[in-house]
């Protein structure tokens, strides 16, 4: 017989961390970490329990340190940013990009943010003024400051003479910003045009008038800009015009990272909850829902208490409600996925509400004869009641109907009170189709089977 050779299981690089750790092989520990990205040494510290991430973070090299916090979730970098003197954050954070200490300082409170700036060398102080002074979620708040500016009138020469001087340039730097004597932006001077035409023609020949952001554009927005224009970076002016830094890809990546994580989070009612965060702020925050849920869950219970009479009269009802509200409920999440997906990529506006709706409905009323038409057949063939197979068809047709036009509804409505569609959509709709769905089939059945 031949013999095999078992090959080992090779751990994951985050298993093999807790298995150094938990031998107290700090050596080996302190190996695996050196040899990870800061991105990846912030994943790891994210999906460790809260006792194991302190035991982490001391292996962490301490000119990384700033890195790893600024590719922190926000719960997370908190929670360490609580622990740190403000001296050991303006250390961690030195070499770091204006727009990374900025998101970093935004998690603080504003005193202690207030004492770190203090701890800061003027130049740096300088540098995060004009990104703290806009919200977190705007262009503003996202943009770095290090930006490479030319006049228009100048040649290429003077702009290599220029960029030697400088000695580098910015990381993700693929243009160079054109502005007049005001610091108005112009327009950019792609880096390739730099190096391929001559010396003695100027920046104006061969600048580009590229797309541009204000200060106050939401970082939504700037994600949908990006992802049109396949944009690598992108200009940042204020309301006069004036160059005030640039928006790189990398940045914009974090966004729609952070914006797709906050839906599904919000969808479950989980909020940004770190998957570690204590047990007892977690089981507040889902506590919240649960209730809000178990509310809904009582009005589906008293519209079927109502119905009390009918249902002991025929048994078949008690088995065949589910189905009636399950249907619709299915129904009414795919249009409310689609819904909130449409908000969320800026797609619905007014002209095209009415459109939607009658596309949903149309969709809603064909899958509901389609359905209806199968389960009364199931039904007749189960219970060998004709009657009692026509009055859940109708129940589902009703039922797929008004969860359609909920699930395209709710959210619109939501959104235009400033309630997070993600968050309250799902269990008001729930609500809905549950109700709907109870009501119409024991309705009509009292209607016609009982009375």
């Amino acid at each position: 017989m031949d013999e095999t050779t078992l090959e080992p299981v090779e751990l994951s690089v985050a298993d093999a961390l807790h298995n150094a750790l938990g031998k107290d092989d700090i050596e080996s520990a302190r190996e695996i970490i050196a040899s990870l990205h800061p991105s990846e040494i912030a994943d790891i510290i994210e999906s460790i329990p809260g006792r194991e991430r302190d035991n982490v973070w001391q292996l962490v090299d301490a000119e990384l340190e700033g890195d790893v916090l600024s590719h922190m979730q926000d719960a997370v970098r908190t929670e360490f940013l609580e622990n740190m003197h403000p001296k050991e954050v303006a250390d961690a954070t030195r070499d770091l990009d204006a727009d990374d200490v900025a998101d970093i300082l935004q998690d603080l409170p504003g005193e202690v943010a207030d004492s770190i700036l203090q701890t800061m060398d003027e130049q740096n102080r300088q540098r995060l003024a004009s990104i703290l002074t806009y919200p977190e979620d705007t262009a503003g708040g996202l943009m770095n400051i290090d930006v490479v500016s030319v006049r228009a009138d100048v040649t290429l020469d003077v702009v290599l003479r220029y960029l030697r001087l400088l000695g580098e340039i910015p990381e993700k730097t693929d243009n160079l910003m054109v502005v007049d004597r005001d610091n108005h932006y112009l327009g950019v001077l792609p880096l390739t045009e730099l190096l391929v035409r001559e010396e003695e023609t100027t920046v104006g020949e061969w600048m580009e008038e590229e797309s541009y952001l204000s200060a106050n554009t939401p970082t939504t927005e700037v994600a949908k800009l990006f992802e049109q224009r396949d944009l690598v970076s992108a200009a940042v002016v204020d309301d006069e015009g004036l160059l005030l830094g640039r928006i790189t890809i990398d940045d914009v990546v974090d966004v729609i990272q952070e914006e797709a994580e906050h839906v599904v989070r919000s969808m479950a009612g989980l909020g940004d909850d770190d998957m570690f965060s204590p047990v007892i702020v977690s089981t507040k925050r889902r506590a919240i829902w649960l209730g809000i849920n178990l509310m809904t869950a009582f009005l589906g219970a008293w519209v079927i208490g109502r119905f009390e009479e009918t249902i002991q009269q025929l048994v078949a009802l008690a088995i065949l409600m589910p189905v009636v509200a399950g249907m619709g409920g299915i129904a009414g999440s795919q249009t409310l996925t689609i819904a909130i997906r449409g908000i969320a990529l800026g797609q619905i506006v007014k002209t095209n509400i009415k459109p939607l709706l009658i596309k949903e409905l149309t969709v809603g009323i064909l899958n509901g004869i389609i359905w209806s038409c199968i389960v009364a057949m199931i039904v007749i063939a189960w219970f060998d009641d004709a009657f009692l197979g026509l009055i859940i068809g109708v129940s589902m047709i009703i039922n797929l109907l008004i969860a359609a036009l909920a699930g395209a509804l709710i959210p619109m409505m939501l959104k235009h009170f400033g309630i997070d569609p993600a968050i309250a959509g799902g269990v008001i709709l729930t609500t809905v189709t549950d109700v709907v769905g109870f009501m119409t089939f024991l309705g009509l059945a009292t209607i016609f089977l009982i009375g």
